[in-house]
């Protein structure tokens, strides 16, 4: 499919079907410029003594001319917050709920949407490399010093580019469904993006169901329930994505797989890495070689299970991530 087509595909299916904005579930500034902050809730009406990710309000941080929507919860919970990195297409309507309120159970968390997705004002980054300065860039606006990412895909490499461009700023990595730059199959992640797309609209399913799960009776079981999941919070919901913003996130991955392997012996912190045994969109090989790489990491694949391995077995990777970052 040439470039022209593909466009116009992802225009007339992300713009006339309001479902499109949940086919997957993230970006400026530079990291080292002084941020003039500003802060607001978007909504305290549905805020409750204990916060869930089904009712917390939407807030927004303004860094230099960027407005970044962001949720958090936990903070009571003190010390390292977890900020968590989507992954292509997502907005923060995207995390599944169940992983959400488990890790703000324990920890102060924090999502967000990077510069021009969602509801963050911007033009979106077309790179991995400027995606994690602009992340770089909200966390100093929220006043943290140090911080334990969770990403997942897309935001597994934005993770690694923030612990290579600001090791002092991290302490410990959770990345799942994701793989080291130049790994096999990434520059390709568009490819099979925009054919499970097709799969998912000719059969009236959501993309997730292909992308993220495996085709088995378990896959296909833990893909609805997921998705069923998602749809939990009714009020106040994010913006969807924008066409313009996922293509270049697509950009951003074909380019990410097309790089240099970068040197990550140079990683010193706790990196838990995850996955499914049988990814598609970033496949599982790419996992074990990014466990090698990384001197100091933790591994964990799961059976019967593809891309969104951790949604799957949420009710495992929880505690798994809690008793990581508890270490």
């Amino acid at each position: 499919m040439k470039t022209d087509a593909i466009q116009h595909f992802l225009k007339s299916t992300l713009l006339g079907f309001t479902t499109a904005a949940t086919l997957f579930s993230a970006a400026a500034g530079a990291a080292d410029a002084v941020p003039t902050v500003t802060q607001k809730a978007l909504s305290a009406s549905n805020q409750t003594p204990v916060d869930t990710w089904k009712s917390v309000a939407t807030q927004t941080i303004t860094a230099g001319d960027v407005t970044y929507s962001y949720r958090e919860m936990g903070k009571k919970n003190g010390g390292t917050p977890v900020v968590f990195l989507v992954h292509l297409a997502a907005v923060l309507d995207n995390w599944d709920p169940r992983i959400m309120d488990g890790i703000a159970a324990k920890h102060h968390v924090i999502a967000f949407d990077n510069r021009g997705i969602g509801a963050s004002s911007g033009s979106p980054a077309n790179s991995i490399e400027q995606m994690a300065d602009d992340s770089v860039t909200f966390i100093k606006a929220m006043g943290l010093k140090q911080v334990d990412l969770l990403g997942f895909s897309m935001g597994g490499m934005i993770a690694q580019e923030i612990v290579l461009k600001e090791p002092q700023l991290i302490r410990k990595m959770v990345i799942a469904g994701t793989g080291p730059a130049g790994g096999e199959g990434i520059s390709s992640v568009a490819g099979v993006t925009v054919y499970d797309m097709l799969r998912g609209f000719f059969t009236g399913q959501d993309a997730k169901q292909y992308l993220f799960f495996t085709r088995t009776s378990g896959g296909i079981d833990a893909g609805k329930a997921f998705l069923e999941r998602l749809k939990e919070r009714t009020e106040n919901r994010d913006k969807e994505i924008s066409v313009s913003a996922f293509l270049a996130q697509l950009q951003a991955l074909r380019a990410w797989g097309q790089k240099e392997p970068a040197d990550l012996s140079v990683v010193k912190q706790a990196v838990l890495v995850v996955n499914g045994d049988a990814d598609r969109m970033v496949p599982t090989p790419n996992t074990h070689d990014l466990a090698r790489r990384l001197p100091n990491s933790t591994l964990i694949i799961y059976p019967d299970a593809g891309h969104g391995g951790i949604f799957q077995f949420h009710a495992d990777f929880v505690p798994s991530a809690l008793e990581f970052l508890a270490r």
